[in-house]
């Protein structure tokens, strides 16, 4: 089991394990050889806490450039949704919208944790920690607005599953039901938007807070298994012949500004 004690990442890397962090460096310059050209957003501050309403088009959010959510991983659909992301920062918190326009939509797990991933669903994978960019979070969030969320260490030796008292910090506000059943064959546009406590994250990882000039690495998902249109979508592409979203080699860059 991974330490829970959070240990200050410039003085444990440069300081005591050089050795370990040289490696770590040049793994990771490996790995984004790999990405000719990766992905990046830019990411704006916010002077004030917003309120979690899952609207789109409100003020806050008519100025912000969204995250098109467009490379197809394994077989491509009959239906192609169209997925965006937008997000922007505090002092104290991350906040992200998505819009996706649907079809097939089927949304059964309402249990923190659970399978949302068969559902359909919107995920979002960051490494909060600029020095060890392969140990990211996963959270992923069903149409309904039930979350999982997991802390992982790659190569995936490690996958730490959040506590659902912290994932319940995760302000979530979704535009569909929580349980959909039979799915939604018509067209449907949903949204889900939420606000996520950068105090919590500082419970299980190193966190480089966001202010301008900081780059953390990430990427955005949508997903459908359990449905009549499976699909999986990313941000940043992930060059891979088989879905896998779990590929921090592949993560586009978020620039706060």
């Amino acid at each position: 089991m991974m330490n829970n004690k959070v240990h200050n990442p410039k003085r444990t890397g440069f300081v005591f394990f050089p050795v370990l962090v040289l490696a770590i460096f040049m793994n990771c310059s490996n790995n984004e050889t790999k990405m000719k050209d990766p992905s990046v957003y830019r990411v704006s501050r916010l002077d004030q806490s917003i309120p979690i309403d899952g609207i789109w088009d409100k003020i806050t959010w008519q100025q912000v450039q969204p995250a098109a959510i467009t490379n197809y991983m394994g077989e491509i659909p009959g239906f192609r949704p169209v997925a965006e992301a937008k997000m922007r920062y505090d002092a104290d918190n991350l906040y992200i919208i998505f819009r996706v326009q649907d079809r097939y939509v089927r949304c059964l797990t309402g249990d923190i944790n659970g399978p949302v991933w068969e559902d359909g669903a919107v995920e979002f994978f960051f490494a909060p920690d600029t020095i060890y960019p392969q140990r990211y979070f996963n959270l992923e969030i069903n149409c309904g607005g039930t979350p999982l969320m997991h802390y992982n260490l790659v190569p995936r030796q490690e996958s730490r599953e959040i506590a659902p008292d912290d994932i319940r910090q995760i302000e979530i506000k979704p535009s569909l039901p929580q349980i959909i059943d039979p799915e939604i064959t018509e067209p449907v546009t949903w949204t889900l938007e939420y606000r996520i406590p950068l105090a919590m994250l500082e419970k299980y990882s190193p966190v480089i807070r966001p202010e301008k000039g900081v780059s953390w690495r990430a990427n955005f998902f949508k997903i459908a298994e359990n449905n009549s249109n499976p699909h999986y979508i990313t941000w940043s592409k992930v060059d891979l012949p088989k879905p896998d979203f779990h590929r921090p080699e592949f993560f586009g860059i978020l620039q706060f500004e």
